[in-house]
């Protein structure tokens, strides 16, 4: 089971809260619809500013947008200019009052999209993907990751014939439920064509109860970054058994 289900949705609703917060409706679909076009332009727009993870809650005509990015200056501009003007390009596709709120990831070696999207661009640089998976991996460990498994899938170094490698350090646990596992799968676009790249992190397990709505401001105290409240506690917790 482990293997087969995305991890982060066979943990919603346990230890991790959904990107999307709102009631549907008679127009859930039309909703759904407009939230995938919001992900999709900002993905493509703010490509360069480490984008981890986009929330979006509605009211009855506001649309609030809380982008999780490592480089936040970028997104910001020069006193809120790009902000101001990305909010105008969103009101196009939504005809809804947007408001965007940008929370900064402190720990983007912890954030599978992130480092996922590190080794891609890499890759896609002519940087030999053994160097940027190891590279990648260190970095996670070093910043107290209890394990990280990434796998490259593809025509490696340009071979005539695909394949698949996987590297791994640490532990990651699918199928604990508790265990706080980040996935990404993002693909690298080279001269010989896609590679696949998957990453799992695991940030140690959540013990106690984790409150799932999406609270920004509590995270930013815990020290955790890019999840929900209460997560630095429970991480040192987990650390502090071992010993």
């Amino acid at each position: 089971m482990g293997q087969k289900v995305n991890p982060i949705s066979n943990r919603l609703g346990i230890i991790r809260g959904w990107d999307s917060n709102w009631y549907g409706g008679k127009n859930y679909g039309d909703a759904l619809v407009e939230d995938s076009k919001i992900r999709k332009y900002l993905n493509a727009r703010l490509a360069k500013a480490s984008v981890s993870r986009i929330v979006i809650e509605r009211t009855l005509k506001l649309v609030t947008i809380t982008v999780c990015t490592a480089r936040p200056g970028i997104i910001i501009g020069k006193g809120g200019q790009e902000v101001d003007k990305l909010k105008e390009e969103l009101k196009k596709i939504t005809d809804k009052d947007i408001q965007i709120n940008i929370f900064e990831v402190k720990r983007p070696e912890l954030d599978a999209v992130i480092v996922a999207n590190n080794i891609a661009r890499q890759v896609e640089g002519k940087i030999a993907y053994r160097r940027a998976i190891k590279m990648a991996i260190a970095n996670t460990m070093r910043m107290g990751a209890e394990g990280i498994k990434v796998l490259i899938s593809g025509r490696l170094n340009g071979a005539e014939m695909a394949r698949s490698e996987m590297y791994k350090e640490g532990r990651t646990p699918l199928h604990t439920f508790r265990a706080d596992i980040d996935y990404c799968h993002t693909e690298a676009l080279t001269k010989v064509g896609l590679l696949g790249i998957k990453v799992w992190i695991c940030r140690g397990e959540v013990y106690g109860k984790r409150e799932l709505a999406p609270n920004f401001v509590q995270t930013k105290e815990s020290g955790r970054n890019g999840n929900n409240n209460n997560g630095g506690k429970n991480f040192r917790r987990k650390k502090n058994n071992n010993r």
